[in-house]
């Protein structure tokens, strides 16, 4: 089973941000309410957490989505597996799942699956600036 490299969970712990509050989410502004690098489940709004949890959440997370990514595009290259990784743990396995972007990596398209990142932008409707940025950065880290 792959594995996220050590660039690809750095790429992850700065698009995500730590926080170590938790805060609601930004696209809704509310639930899910988010801490540690984006972990969302069992988090309170305001509740104080330690950077030995965010951790913990880190490497829970990170399995989930590795497990998930493994399944649904078995065959990748270390950047490719990253950035999907990178990917699910920022819109979730489902929306992986159902993407132009993985029918693309699964039928070999590798640039048109890197196009593809850039479509998924917005968060409730709208266009996010950060979010085109880290599209941006994975489909880079995709096609390395």
């Amino acid at each position: 089973m792959k594995r996220t490299s050590a660039k690809g969970i750095q790429e992850i712990k700065e698009s995500e941000g730590l926080k170590l509050v938790g805060y609601p989410d930004p696209a809704t502004g509310g639930k899910p309410y988010t801490a540690g690098y984006g972990h969302t489940g069992g988090v309170s709004i305001g509740v104080k957490y330690t950077q030995a949890q965010a951790d913990a959440w880190l490497a829970q997370d990170l399995a989930k989505f590795e497990a998930g990514v493994n399944k649904l595009a078995p065959v990748t290259t270390q950047g490719q597996f990253d950035a999907l990784v990178s990917f699910a743990y920022n819109l979730g396995l489902g929306n992986l799942q159902s993407s132009t972007l993985l029918k693309k990596h699964n039928a070999g398209d590798y640039a048109g699956a890197a196009l593809e990142f850039s479509r998924w932008n917005k968060a409730a409707g709208k266009a996010m600036s950060g979010l085109t940025a880290r599209r941006a950065r994975e489909a880079e880290l995709y096609k390395s």
